[in-house]
C-alpha cells in the first residue's frame, strides 16, 4: 500500500490587526492636543483687544473660566454621549464611560490611548463653547456665562459632534457629509449659536452710534498669532497621526490663513482705501476657519481657493449686523458661521481623491459631480438649524430664571468693576465715552473677528 502523504496544515485565517500603540502618532497628539489648548487663551487675547479696556478682563475670563466648565462637564458624560457607541438613530452616543469609566491607559483608539484621544476632543469643544462669547462681549452677566456653558455643551455641541464624528453618527454614516476637523461641529455651531445668544441679549448701549473701537490692536494681533499656531495642530492633528495626511493638512491650513489675509486686505484696500492690521488678522482668521473642515479633503489649490474666498466674504459679511439690526459684538457670525459655511460647502466642489483615497469625496471640479455638494448642504442646514434654534431656547431659559443680561448700570461702567472688582489698566487707557462718538463708517470701524 502507498502511504499517504503527510498532511499539510490548514493555512491559518488572518485576522484584523489588533490595536496597536503607535508611539510616533502618541507623540504628534499630545503636541496637538496642547497646541489646541493654547487657542482658548489666544482667543482670549485676541477677543480682549477688540473689546473696549473697561471690559477686557471679563472678555478674558469667559473664555479662561470656559476650560474649567467645559473640561468637568465632558470628562462626565460629554465624552461618553459624544463618541460612546451610539444609543438612538445616529443622533447620540451611550452613556456607557460615564465619568470615563471602562477607559485605562492602555485603552486605544486606533493607535493612541483612548486618554489622549478624549483629551485632544475636549480641547475643541472648549474653544467652541468659548468662541460663542465673542457674540455677546460687553453686556453679559458673568453668573448666566457659567450657566450657559455646561449646559449648552451638553445639549448642542455633544450631539452635533456625535452626528458628525461619534460612531454610526448620522451626518457621516447616513448623509455622506464629511467635515474633516471641525467645520460643521466648531465654526457653524458656535457662529448660529453666537447669533442666537445675540437676538437674546439685545444689542449693547450705543450700538451703531458708538465707535466701539477695539481697545489693544497688538492684543488682537498676538491672539491671532496664537490662534493660527494652535490651529496648525487643530487640524493637523485631527489625522490622528504622525503621517503624510497630517503634514497635507497642516500645510493646507497655513495656506489657507495667508490666502484669507491677502483676501481681506484686498478688499480693505479696495472699499476703504487703506488695508489694516485689525484687517489682516480677521483675514487671517477667516481662511482658517474656513479650510477647518476641509484641510484633510482638498488639494494645495483647493485650500488656497477656500482660504481665498473666506478671506474676500467674510469681509463684506460682518457689516450684515449693521444691515440687519443684530449686534454680533465681535463678529462671531461674520467669521466663523460664514467662513465655517464657505469652507463645508466647497468641499463639494474641491474634495480630491487624493486626499480622500479610493472611494472617498470627490467634488465637483474633480469628476465627483454635485453630489457631495448636495450631501454638505443638507448638514449645514441641519447643524445651523439646531444650533441656533436650541441655544435660543436656553438662552431664553437662563435669561427667564436669572437674568442674562447685564444691567444699563454695569454695562456702562464696565463689567470689569461690576463684576470683577478689577480693571485692567490703572493709567492711561479709557474707553470712548458712551453714546457720545459716532463713527463716519461702521464698515471701517467695526469689522472684527
Amino acid at each position: 500500500m502507498t502511504p499517504m502523504p503527510p498532511t499539510e496544515p490548514a493555512p491559518l485565517t488572518p485576522l484584523a490587526a489588533a490595536p496597536h500603540l503607535d508611539t510616533g502618532d502618541t507623540a504628534w497628539l499630545l503636541a496637538a492636543t496642547a497646541l489646541v489648548l493654547l487657542m482658548t487663551p489666544g482667543l482670549a487675547l485676541f477677543y480682549g483687544g477688540m473689546v473696549r479696556a473697561k471690559s477686557v478682563l471679563n472678555m478674558l475670563l469667559m473664555s479662561f473660566v470656559s476650560i474649567a466648565l467645559v473640561t468637568v462637564v465632558w470628562l462626565l458624560a460629554g465624552y461618553s454621549l459624544a463618541f460612546g457607541d451610539d444609543a438612538f438613530a445616529g443622533l447620540i452616543g451611550n452613556l456607557d464611560h460615564l465619568g470615563m469609566a471602562g477607559i485605562g491607559p492602555d485603552t486605544l483608539t486606533g493607535s493612541v490611548p483612548t486618554l489622549l484621544f478624549t483629551t485632544f476632543q475636549l480641547t475643541f469643544a472648549i474653544i467652541t463653547a468659548a468662541l460663542i462669547s465673542g457674540a455677546i462681549a460687553d453686556r453679559t452677566r458673568f453668573a448666566a456665562w457659567l450657566v450657559f456653558v455646561p449646559v449648552w455643551t451638553l445639549l448642542v455641541y455633544v450631539p452635533v459632534a456625535h452626528w458628525v464624528w461619534g460612531p454610526d453618527g448620522w451626518i457621516a454614516d447616513s448623509l455622506g457629509a464629511v467635515d474633516f476637523a471641525g467645520g460643521l461641529v466648531v465654526e457653524i455651531a458656535s457662529g448660529a449659536s453666537g447669533l442666537a445668544l445675540a437676538l437674546v441679549l439685545g444689542p449693547r448701549l450705543g450700538f451703531k452710534k458708538e465707535a466701539m473701537r477695539p481697545h489693544s490692536l497688538p492684543m488682537v494681533m498676538l491672539g491671532a498669532g496664537l490662534l493660527w499656531f494652535g490651529w496648525l495642530g487643530f487640524n493637523g492633528g485631527s489625522a490622528l497621526g504622525a503621517n503624510g495626511l497630517a503634514a497635507a493638512s497642516l500645510l493646507n491650513t497655513l495656506v489657507a490663513g495667508c490666502t484669507g489675509l491677502l483676501g481681506w486686505l484686498f478688499v480693505e484696500q479696495k472699499r476703504d482705501g487703506h488695508p489694516t492690521t485689525f484687517g489682516a488678522a480677521s483675514g487671517a482668521v477667516a481662511g482658517l476657519v474656513a479650510i477647518t473642515p476641509a484641510c484633510g479633503i482638498v488639494g494645495i489649490v483647493g485650500a488656497a481657493a477656500v482660504g481665498l474666498a473666506a478671506g474676500v466674504v467674510c469681509s463684506y459679511a460682518v457689516a450684515w449686523k449693521f444691515r440687519l439690526g443684530y449686534d454680533d459684538s465681535l463678529d462671531v457670525v461674520g467669521v466663523h458661521f460664514v467662513g465655517g459655511v464657505v469652507g463645508t460647502l466647497l468641499i463639494g466642489l474641491f474634495a480630491t481623491a487624493t486626499m480622500t483615497g479610493e472611494g472617498g469625496a470627490e467634488g465637483l471640479f474633480h469628476g465627483g459631480g454635485l453630489g457631495q455638494l448636495g450631501r454638505q448642504t443638507v448638514a449645514v442646514l441641519a447643524v445651523a438649524a439646531y444650533t441656533f434654534l436650541v441655544t435660543y431656547g436656553i438662552g431664553k431659559a437662563i435669561d427667564r430664571l436669572m437674568t442674562f443680561r447685564a444691567s444699563p448700570e454695569d454695562e456702562l461702567t464696565g463689567l470689569d468693576q461690576t463684576a470683577h472688582a478689577e480693571t485692567a489698566y490703572d493709567h492711561g487707557v479709557s474707553s470712548p465715552s458712551p453714546l457720545k462718538s459716532t463713527p463716519k463708517s461702521p464698515l471701517k470701524k467695526e469689522h472684527s473677528a
